[in-house]
Formats: C-alpha cells, structure tokens, sequence
C-alpha cells in the first residue's frame, strides 16, 4: 500500500513532554492518529472512551483493538442515558443525511453537548490518573459543522474545568488546524498509519467494508470526508 510523504502541522497547544496523557478515543481516524501523536510526546498515555448509546457502537470495539495494539490501558465509560436526552441520527433511527431535529442549521448526526459531555468526564479522570494533558481529536478544518469542534469552544471548556477543579491540564488538539489529508499525513508521521488504514472506525453507518482509505461504508459523511481526505493525501504523494 502506498504511504504518501508527510504534511507539516503545528500543534495549538504546546505539549508537556514529562508528564502522562489521556486521550479521549473514539477507535476513529481522527483520534487514532492523536493516540500515535501522544505516544511520540509522552511517557505514559492512556486512552477513555464512551459508550454514550452510538448506533455505530463498531467503534468501540475497534477501539479496544487498537489500544491493545498500541500496548496502552483502555477503559470504556458506560453513559448510556446520554443517548436518550438527546435528538441525534447518531443514538436513534433518524436520516443522517437530513437537517437536525432541534438545530436546523446543523446536521443530523450533530449530538448536543456531546463533546462537553467527554471533556468533563475525561478531566474528572484525568485528575484520578494524574493525567497534566487531555488530547481530544476535534478539528474546526474539515469536519461535519460541528460547533463543538471549534477553538473558542475547547479553549472555553478547558478555563471552565481547570478554574472549577484548580487544576491545570492542558487540552491539547493536535488536529484541531488540520483538514483531513493532513491528518492522514500526521498518522504517517506519528507511525500509527497501518492502524488508521486497518483498524479505525468512522462510518456513522457501523460498516466495516475495508476500503483503500479505511473501513466503512463509503457513502455517509463520515465516509466521504475520510475518502476525500485519503485521495487528496495520495494525490499529493504522487502528483
């Protein structure tokens, strides 16, 4: 399989190389190539995922398969109520490719809060575990139109936590300037490409077709930003 050349990237938040890290790990691309961008920069790393109702709960599962290739402690939060609060196409049987239900300038798969919901647990733990970083894999660059994806809204999540636990852990977002293509690249880099390619698990719809970019469906949005990510990265490698 062809490994295209690496694309430069810059972390928003400088890294804190003696202390652990945690990742919030969903076993998609996007935070499997932070767990191999933490791995690179920390002495120990563990990973904390959610089991928040998902419909393509897939990516837990592959989630554990790649921690334990990656040779890290793995634990799975059971927030299953979550699911039942919200309105997202992601934890019912709604259209993913309709508007939502409640923000009709967003779409359906978008699940309110669900980003603040994992932050603040992941902090909680990363207090229990001594954790002084918390890498979330969000990108404001190429991604669905989520809001909680966007800088202002981490940097507002990180001041309210530490001030409400008088701590200081950094919330590093290693791809939060990146576009897809790039973040293939950073998987590259960082020597977790293989486990993005075969492992990782984005497709809303629970698919795990293999695929030239990945698993999944190849149809849903989630598939077509991965595809177009994985094109543009191979195109660049070989013009």
């Amino acid at each position: 399989m062809t490994r295209p050349s690496s694309i430069s990237f810059t972390s928003p938040v400088p890294t804190r190389p003696h202390d652990p890290a945690l990742v919030v790990f969903s076993g998609g691309q996007d935070s499997t190539a932070c767990l191999g961008w933490a791995l690179n920069r920390f002495p120990r790393v563990e990973a904390v995922s959610f089991a928040y109702g998902q419909r393509h709960g897939v990516e837990l599962t592959q989630a554990a398969l790649i921690a334990q290739r990656a040779g890290i402690q793995h634990r799975v939060v059971d927030i299953g109520f979550f699911g039942s609060l919200v309105h997202s196409a992601l934890t019912g049987a709604g259209d993913i490719a309709t508007a939502h239900p409640d923000h009709p300038g967003l779409p359906a798969s978008f699940v309110p809060n669900r980003n603040a919901v994992f932050i603040t647990l992941a902090h909680a733990l990363a207090q229990t575990l001594g954790a002084k970083s918390l890498v979330v894999g969000v990108s404001q660059t190429d991604y669905s139109g989520y809001p909680d994806c966007r800088e202002p809204f981490l940097l507002a999540m990180g001041r309210a936590l530490n001030l409400g636990a008088e701590t200081d852990i950094a919330i590093e977002a290693p791809l939060l300037h990146l576009n897809k293509a790039q973040v293939f690249a950073l998987a590259q880099a960082e020597g977790v490409l293989d486990l993005v390619l075969e492992l990782s698990h984005t497709c809303y719809q629970g698919t795990a077709a293999m695929n030239p970019w990945g698993r999944g469906c190849g149809a849903c949005p989630a598939c077509l930003l991965r595809k177009k990510g994985w094109e543009e990265f191979s195109t660049a490698a070989h013009p």
